[in-house]
This record gives C-alpha cells, sequence and structure tokens, in this order.
C-alpha cells in the first residue's frame, strides 16, 4: 500500500456503500453530501451481500469493501459496526446484526440485551465503527472510530436504527434515538471514523 498513502477520492467519482440498510444509505448520503461524490448502495446494485466470515470489525468491513469493488468496479465503502456491552463480555460485538436475525428484530436483540445484563451493576457499553474503503485494484484502507455510553431501559426514541434506542453516550440524557441525525452523525462512532476517512480520503475544497 505504500505509493496510495495520497489517494483519494474525487469529485464526480461514484462510490459504492457495500450496505444494503437503507438507514446506513441515508447517514452516509448525509455524511457525504457536499463533497461531489455520487454514493450508490450495493442494494440498488443488485450486489449480493457476502457473507462476513472475519472475526474483527476490520476484517469484516475489509470482507465487505472488497467485494462491493470487485462486483463493481467501483470504489466501495463498507462499515463494520456494533454495540458491544461489559456485562455480556462484548457482546454482541461483531455479531450485533446477526442478533436480530434475517427479520432485523432489533427490539428482541434489545431485549436480549437486558436480559443478559440482568442484575449487574456495570451498564457501561461501547459502539464501534469500522470504515473500509476498497478501489478495485485491491487497495483497502481502514478507519475506526469508538463511542462509550451506557445501556438505557427501556428504549427510547424513534430516530436512528438498530441498538440506538438502548445506546446513551457519556456525557448526555439522551439515547441515540433521541437525538436528531444531524446531531448523531456529529459525536457518533461512525462520525468519528468518518472524520478520518474524510481527512485521508475525500477531496478537499
Amino acid at each position: 500500500m505504500s505509493g496510495q498513502a495520497t489517494r483519494r477520492l474525487a469529485r464526480g467519482d461514484r462510490l459504492v456503500l457495500a450496505s444494503h440498510n437503507a438507514g446506513k444509505l441515508v447517514e452516509f448520503s448525509a455524511l457525504l453530501d457536499g463533497y461531489g461524490i455520487t454514493v450508490l448502495s450495493a442494494g440498488q446494485l443488485g450486489l449480493p451481500e457476502p457473507e462476513e466470515t472475519a472475526e474483527t470489525f476490520v476484517g469484516n468491513a475489509a470482507l465487505k469493501a472488497h467485494a462491493a469493488a470487485q462486483a463493481s468496479g467501483l470504489p466501495a465503502l463498507a462499515d463494520d459496526s456494533g454495540l458491544c456491552v461489559a456485562a455480556l463480555g462484548g457482546a454482541p460485538g461483531i455479531y450485533s446484526a446477526r442478533w436480530a436475525g434475517p427479520e432485523k428484530d432489533f427490539p428482541g436483540a434489545m431485549a436480549r440485551i437486558h436480559e443478559g445484563i440482568g442484575d449487574d451493576p456495570d451498564r457501561s457499553a461501547w459502539f464501534v465503527s469500522v470504515l473500509c474503503l476498497a478501489w478495485p485494484d485491491g487497495t483497502i484502507r481502514s478507519f475506526e472510530g469508538r463511542i462509550d455510553g451506557r445501556i438505557t431501559w427501556p428504549p427510547r426514541g424513534t430516530h436512528g436504527h438498530g441498538y440506538d434506542p438502548v445506546f446513551t453516550p457519556e456525557g448526555r440524557d439522551r439515547t441515540f434515538a433521541e437525538m436528531p441525525e444531524a446531531e448523531k452523525n456529529t459525536i457518533s462512532h461512525r462520525a468519528r471514523a468518518f472524520a478520518l476517512f474524510r481527512d485521508a480520503c475525500l477531496p478537499g475544497d
């Protein structure tokens, strides 16, 4: 990867978001607004979802980005993110989406977390997001963001997606799901990973 350290996307480029999640497409489209880049999702292009067989957030993000770049012939950005709960030994972690099952039953997954914590007084948790940009020639760069907080029960709020209704960031009294998208996008794990990605890979002024 030496020699590719300063490689950036350019205005007018098309970028594939390696996801079939409509919520993520909305979130990333907002984050990328103003850079002159057209964002297409893997779902819109009819690309298959690769099996996430890696054992880390970085590994799964790279796997998804590489598959989308190879299938589309375009640079591809993948996010692998998850909620880690201290009382559950860091679970669900990389299995966060799978805990919700094929029906995307996040209310059920949140209830599973609540039941798993039980009477444990440690409610600490953290969200991790790894962004991986892959190019059709095999070049891959990864960026990781994290935000700490605590599990809140019962769930609160109607914004966001996934586990947002049960996660309250440190120093805040509202869950992610109680925050407008624009506010969440300034502090979230994904925003922190995106800031690193932006500085390294997006076109400047």
